[in-house]
């Protein structure tokens, strides 16, 4: 039997640095920011929401081992891009621009509730 193709179907418009609003689960109505964006998995890990507590073993980093709390991966579904304190969605916008005598297309972030270029 060949080996079926991943539909992925999900374009991740969220990247690191990003301050987001968890919109569904245990930590819904809480801000913060994308640590880290795992285009792949289309997870993100928020800071300070979804946290789970590991049992870690003595080690280089941590010597004392014990229960550590961290963050877990969210899904990208489940959390929304805050533009000035609003939840909103992200766009597209193409602009184009002259770079060295020539005419660049540029793609930009926009967001669709104020249509405000975010970056």
């Amino acid at each position: 039997m060949p080996r079926q193709k991943k539909i992925t179907g999900y374009k991740m418009k969220l990247k690191k640095g990003d301050l987001v609003r968890v919109i569904a689960g245990k930590d819904k109505g809480r801000d913060g920011k994308i640590l880290v964006a795992d285009r792949k998995k289309n997870r993100v890990i928020v800071e300070g929401i979804n946290m789970i507590t590991k049992h870690q073993k003595p080690n280089a980093m941590h010597p004392q081992g014990g229960l550590i709390k961290k963050e877990a991966a969210i899904h990208v579904s489940n959390v929304m891009y805050l533009h000035n304190g609003v939840p909103t969605k992200i766009g597209y916008k193409l602009e184009t621009a002259v770079k060295d005598g020539k005419n660049v297309t540029v793609k930009k972030r926009i967001a669709k509730k104020t249509g405000e270029v975010i970056d």
